[in-house]
């Protein structure tokens, strides 16, 4: 008796009906599903230490989770608490700020009334109203502002919550995961898992790296061209180089805009090109050196996950999307009905021979010559 196949169709049609449902799912449980992919990321990553406690120390499980979270909770706290006393010197000259950027308003007004031949009393009827709007729905603004600095910490708080809960309960969770699975596929399993590992390790240990690095040339670089805050704004833009492609342009104008209003717009234009210097040595040198071949990703795909992530659950959907991304990679590799999928997901180039096998068939056929 011959085996019925599934129309091509049919199996389209199930794709598309899945991807639609998960999409849905996503965006309405964002709430519970992006701490819980935050935490499954730093769980991978704070295995090792939690293995270190438990086999050095003797802690039992619960303590050593519970350590393990207390040493990433003082790494973030000593990041956030170096980049807030930057952020004070910020704060306390903001009057002599102010007074530069109200200069260089009056420049710029000037400016406009030479160029566009419009005077000074309709570009204040232009501002002034643009000002009233704004004032209209400052308190909007402010309950948005509260809400969101109390959502945001909610967010981490369930982070942490389901990081330990993971930690604590690692072992039963990957026993749960193979016993899904039938036996034969226990040993494809287990690489599997310790790929994703790898790579997740690897990744973020190499993000972390890069950060330090973009951070020290930054502040080099603009401590060199004599711009103030250069290590506030260097922090800046190690930390925004994060999200790819768009957090590099977002650092570059808070960096362009707080040079302009201190020291002068021609200074504002060398440190923007010397920003997109940084930015194209940290594409082609940093992030293949440090980060590594394991993690690299068709560079489509890549911002296709940004600007999808960024649609769904906002800045954590653009955090998230490359290492899943590389996890999916990882899956699909492994998976032979799924690893065109894999080749798409990849920035390896197949090999060309079938490629110019059809090539030479093709001018054959259509063309009656060989190429």
């Amino acid at each position: 008796m011959e085996r019925s196949q599934t129309p091509f169709y049919s199996r389209l049609m199930y794709i598309l009906v899945s991807l639609i449902a998960l999409g849905y799912l996503a965006i309405i449980g964002k709430e519970i599903i992006s701490p819980l992919m935050f935490a499954f990321l730093f769980a991978i990553l704070l295995i090792p230490v939690a293995d270190f406690f438990e086999r050095k120390w003797k802690f039992s499980r619960a303590i050593s989770s519970l350590a393990s979270i207390l040493v990433l909770m003082i790494i973030v706290g000593l990041i956030l608490y170096f980049l807030g006393s930057q952020l004070s010197n910020l704060v306390n000259d903001w009057p002599v700020l102010q007074k530069q950027v109200g200069k260089a308003i009056s420049e710029l007004h000037i400016w406009v009334e030479r160029t566009f031949k419009i005077n000074a009393d309709k570009q204040m009827s232009y501002i002034d109203e643009g000002t009233s709007k704004m004032l209209s729905s400052t308190v909007s603004v402010v309950g948005v502002t509260l809400l969101t600095v109390s959502s945001t910490f909610l967010f981490y708080a369930f982070v942490l919550l389901f990081t330990f809960f993971m930690l604590l309960n690692r072992r039963l969770l990957f026993s749960f995961i193979v016993g899904v699975f039938h036996s034969q596929h226990k040993e494809t399993i287990h690489e599997i898992s310790e790929q994703i590992k790898y790579i997740i390790k690897r990744y973020i240990l190499g993000l972390f790296l890069q950060m330090c690095v973009i951070a020290i040339i930054t502040c080099t670089v603009l401590a060199i061209l004599g711009v103030k805050y250069a290590i506030l704004l260097g922090l800046v833009t190690a930390i925004f180089n994060i999200v790819p492609y768009i957090g590099i342009f977002t650092a570059l104008l808070i960096s362009v805009l707080i040079t302009f209003a201190t020291v002068s717009a021609g200074k504002a234009l060398i440190v923007a090109i010397a920003m997109v210097c940084i930015h194209a040595l940290d594409g082609n040198v940093l992030m293949p050196l440090i980060v590594g071949s394991k993690v690299k990703l068709n560079a489509l795909i890549v911002m296709l996950g940004i600007v999808v992530g960024e649609m769904m659950w906002g800045i954590p959907g653009m955090f998230l999307c490359i290492p899943y991304i590389a996890i999916m990679k990882v899956i699909f590799d492994r998976i032979d009905t799924l690893k065109p999928w894999g080749m798409l997901l990849g920035d390896e180039e197949p090999a060309d021979k079938p490629v110019k096998k059809m090539r030479k068939k093709l001018d054959l056929e259509v063309f009656g010559k060989s190429s």
